[in-house]
């Protein structure tokens, strides 16, 4: 019986071992590109389909109100067959898709325009509404959040949440009407509803549609003056608002960064406790707080509906609010899209951000 050879059953050399090949990084970074391109791109196709089928199985005819109610059957005929509703339903969206994808909301029937020519012109009032606002509630949540999560169970802690629930408890056009009673009509400090007196509306050129850029740029500091003074009081009612969420989401990231054993270590090493909260806690805090501001920006800029009615606002929230109420669902669909594209436009921009604030999250 012959004996087995025992370098034959001996494992081949490790140089001769072929290790399976990674690909290279900048393969993995267009790998992971492409893969989020795809979820965007799905995301609002998702978002156009709903909208599509929103405006089909809302009980309003557009064709009734764009013609009228007692117009006669062959105008109405003519018009839906102008508008392209008399064809089946995945032909509707086909073109419905193709319009909205060349920036083609429709004609308003409440005025009688584009839809986008609408939005141009409401949509940076509320920009300027809501940047403002952010500002106010992020540059106050933070530090509250921050404060009552080092004095947790505290005087400090209790008022912070204090301020937290009657943020989230009282409604906001309530709260609305409060101010305008005592600061515009009793005190007289800040200006009243719209964005500008008349005495100003007709002399400033609009460039940007921001008021406070405009009027700056164009050196009318007295009508910046009386701009700004009727955009404090709604800024700050709904910086209160976005205030009352970012602080308790801050304190309730920052309690759980200050429980981990990298700070019980930089306590035993001697480091400050403010440096160990502002450079260290807070830092890490921040990549999941991102979202939350990025997401509260949004909420202002498409949920100021309320602020916008009460302080007559002329921005996209109120432009939405009377097109409903006058069944023009060209202008409500268009509004709703652009709400919902500057949803996906800013979880994009904190998606992006957490590259920069959390190196763990790149593509390695």
């Amino acid at each position: 019986m012959a004996v087995p050879d025992p370098l034959a059953l001996s494992p081949a050399p490790l140089a001769a071992v072929r290790r399976p090949s990674r690909p290279s990084a900048h393969i993995r970074r267009l790998n992971a590109l492409g893969r989020f391109l795809v979820v965007i791109l799905l995301t609002y196709l998702g978002l156009l389909a709903v909208t599509f089928f929103i405006g089909r199985v809302i009980p309003v005819d557009p064709v009734l109100a764009m013609v009228g109610d007692n117009a006669p059957p062959h105008v109405v005929a003519r018009a839906r067959e102008e508008m392209g509703l008399n064809k089946p339903v995945y032909t509707q969206f086909y073109i419905y898709l193709r319009k909205v994808l060349s920036g083609d909301f429709g004609t308003s029937v409440l005025t009688a325009n584009p839809v986008m020519q609408d939005i141009r012109r409401a949509f940076p009032a509320t920009m300027e509404l809501a940047s403002l606002g952010i500002l106010f509630g992020a540059g106050l949540g933070v530090p509250l959040g921050v404060w009552a999560a080092v004095r947790r169970g505290k005087l400090v802690d209790q008022v912070v949440r204090i301020i937290g629930l009657v943020g989230y408890s009282v409604p906001i056009f309530w709260l609305g009407l409060m101010a305008l009673l005592v600061f515009y009509a009793k005190l007289g400090w800040v200006g009243g509803p719209g964005r500008i007196d008349v005495a100003y509306e007709f002399t400033l050129v609009p460039v940007t549609g921001l008021l406070l850029l405009d009027t700056a740029m164009a050196g009318e500091w007295e009508a910046f003056g009386n701009a700004l003074s009727h955009l404090i009081l709604p800024a700050s009612l709904l910086g209160y608002f976005s205030m009352a969420y970012i602080s308790r989401m801050t304190r309730s990231f920052m309690l759980n960064e200050l429980a981990q054993e990298y700070v019980i270590a930089a306590r035993a090493k001697g480091l400050s406790e403010a440096r160990i909260i502002w450079r260290h806690a807070l830092r890490n805090a921040m990549v999941p707080l991102v979202t939350v501001i990025a997401l509260s920006y949004a909420g202002l800029l498409e949920g100021s509906v309320l602020t916008e009615t009460v302080f007559a606002w002329p921005g996209l929230g109120l432009y939405i609010t009377n097109s409903l109420q006058n069944a023009d669902m060209n202008a409500v669909l268009g509004g709703t899209i652009v709400v919902g594209s500057i949803f996906i436009g800013l979880n994009l921009l904190s998606d992006l951000l957490y590259t920069l604030l959390d190196p763990r999250t790149r593509t390695r």
